[in-house]
């Protein structure tokens, strides 16, 4: 089914990570900690790190600055994705998306299904590119942050992982914007 091609070297990738929270500090962000582990015990980059309010407008700018960024491949961000009136996390990447990547959310939410049953319907967790950029909003929990990377960024974010993955196409990402 999928496998890592031992034959190919394995090639970093630069994420950032966002948690978006009204209360948390980097003291006590175990979401956006755990996100930071996994990034990097896989062998990728940290390029940036911050907590945001849950404030549409100004989570869509961040996103945009990262997007802008040509040290920044992957944005990660955690929180804001239930269905409260001030989750808006997932408006935000909308805002910012050139194209959503609608089988994240699919898998995303099989993943959980098999984790959390039916309680699952309540996670709006989306993935999207923009400017050349992955991005993936991710619930706000730390045990959903390990379901998204352990079950699909941690392969999908290799280079090595086969049949496909979303390393091998970020020279194509942006390709319409060279067309003449």
């Amino acid at each position: 089914m999928t496998r890592i091609d031992e034959t190919k070297d394995f090639v970093p990738v630069r994420i950032a990570v966002m948690t978006v929270s009204d209360s948390r500090t980097v003291e006590d962000d175990k979401s956006g900690t755990t996100l930071v582990d996994r990034l990097q015990g896989a062998g990728h980059v940290l390029a940036d790190r911050m907590i945001l309010r849950d404030e549409r407008e100004e989570i869509a700018a961040q996103l945009r600055t990262w997007c802008a960024n040509p040290e920044i491949d992957v944005i990660l961000t955690t929180g804001g994705t239930g269905l409260t009136g001030r989750d808006v996390t997932v408006e935000a990447h909308r805002d910012v998306y050139e194209k959503e990547i609608e089988a994240f959310r699919t898998v995303f939410t099989i993943v959980s299904m098999n984790k959390i049953g039916t309680s699952a319907v309540q996670s709006r967790a989306t993935g999207g590119v923009s400017n050349g950029t992955y991005l993936f909003a991710l619930p706000g929990s730390p045990g959903a942050c390990k379901d998204a990377w352990d079950e699909i960024l941690v392969m999908q974010l290799d280079y090595r992982h086969r049949p496909c993955n979303f390393v091998e196409i970020f020279p194509r990402l942006d390709e319409h914007k060279r067309r003449k």
